[in-house]
């Protein structure tokens, strides 16, 4: 493959406690044989460096925004890509502009995201680089589609959603899809609506590229059944946990450990004591990928009650874990969980049918390892990172050699 082999991977900040698929998936892709470098527009904060993962990673990782503080750098930039190729230059210009979303201040942005572009794109040109990819698809995606207009290095990203999907004529979805060179899209309901804010000329470059894990991690994570809840999560109104706290309120035997942290944290911690849960309910803050997958063994059921998702990583940890698991029906969640078989889905925001979801599973432990083994099963099967990264793989090389691959997702997987 030569230097197909040399990509980069580009997000607003990494590497982020909340985001460790995206370290899992840069080191397979690593292992596959692909020469990886990390972008990051801004620089993480020490919070989020809650392991030796993260801390290597940090340590690795370009900063575009810190790099384009330097003003004679930033000018160089420009400079060199003006002389080189003036078309190009201003083709770059030109769609940040175009695809301004209107108003003084969105033409600020865009005119930034110009301004970091060069740099990214100078960056890239010095690590010999040949596509990059990135992650999120919001103002990060942004840069990429000006960098590419601005060098000619192609690039594609992961699409998540669910808060893009709210705003996409803003983020211009329309246009990153257009530009790019294919779309991963984390499951079908993701891939449906990137259909639905994009030309049909595109739709055979939306691919479906799972979010993964390594199943292995969790081999001898054996489940007894219990009472014992865990929620890992962004503690932000959109998780639902005020929910959650309410639904334990009248179920004494419940008890709740929270890893995450967010700027709901506050509240939350009141709101436990306001409802007399200050002995039951654990705040514990950020955790590494290890500390997450012990938690995981030391509770035996997961709850995850959020109104907006794209398909948590975190329930396929908690389903390779063997553990049952109660969330929400809502976007591409029932194409991971399969209710009443792997776990208990739930109407989002229904506080009485959380409370029923919790009742039936801790008074069953027989059916929470029920439960879990087929969580685990499921997880092995679809949403492995011994398969994904190497369909992603297939991909890159498969576009950077003009010979995409035709299906939504590799023939094994819809046998």
């Amino acid at each position: 493959m030569g230097d197909l082999n040399r990509i980069a991977y580009l997000t607003g900040e990494y590497p982020r406690a909340t985001d460790t698929f995206i370290q899992r998936e840069v080191a397979a892709l690593r292992d596959l044989g692909h020469h990886v470098e990390t972008c990051s527009i801004r620089q993480t904060g020490v919070e989020h460096l809650v392991g030796e993962e993260q801390r290597t990673e940090a340590a690795r990782t370009f900063y575009v925004l810190k790099a384009a503080k330097a003003p004679l750098h930033l000018l160089k930039c420009h400079w060199n890509f003006l002389r080189e190729n003036p078309s190009r230059y201003f083709k770059s210009l030109k769609l940040a502009l175009q695809t301004n979303p209107g108003g003084p201040k969105s033409t600020f942005y865009q005119l930034f995201y110009f301004a970091e572009a060069a740099v990214l794109g100078d960056y890239l040109r010095r690590q010999n680089i040949t596509h990059l990819h990135n992650h999120i698809a919001k103002s990060s995606c942004s840069v990429a589609m000006l960098m590419s207009e601005m060098t000619g290095i192609p690039y594609s990203f992961t699409l998540h959603g669910p808060d893009i999907f709210f705003a996409p004529d803003h983020w211009r979805l329309d246009k990153k899809i257009e530009k790019a060179s294919f779309v991963a899209c984390i499951s079908h309901f993701c891939r449906s609506q990137a259909m639905s804010f994009s030309n049909p000329a595109h739709w055979n470059k939306l691919h479906i590229v799972h979010c993964a894990i390594d199943p292995d991690r969790y081999d001898d994570a054996s489940n007894k059944g219990g009472k014992r809840l865990l929620f890992v999560g962004r503690l932000a109104a959109v998780k639902g946990l005020p929910i959650l706290l309410n639904a334990m309120a009248d179920q004494p035997d419940l008890s709740l450990t929270v890893i995450g942290d967010g700027p709901d944290r506050a509240a939350l911690e009141q709101q436990s004591a306001d409802l007399g849960l200050a002995s039951r309910v654990t705040f514990a803050g950020y955790k590494s990928q290890s500390e997450v997958a012990t938690a995981l063994t030391e509770h035996d059921i997961f709850v995850l009650p959020s109104f907006a998702e794209g398909v948590p990583v975190v329930l396929m940890e908690a389903m390779a874990a063997a553990r049952p698991v109660i969330t929400t029906q809502i976007a591409g969640i029932p194409e991971l969980v399969t209710h009443e078989a792997s776990g208990i889905l739930i109407p989002p925001g229904d506080e009485t049918a959380l409370k029923t979801a919790l009742k039936s599973l801790a008074d069953n432990p027989e059916k929470q390892v029920q439960m879990g083994q087929t969580g685990r099963a499921k997880v092995v099967a679809e949403f492995n990172l011994n398969h994904e990264p190497a369909w992603l793989s297939q991909l890159l090389t498969g576009y950077a050699n003009d010979t995409p691959p035709q299906s939504i997702r590799p023939p094994e997987a819809s046998k």
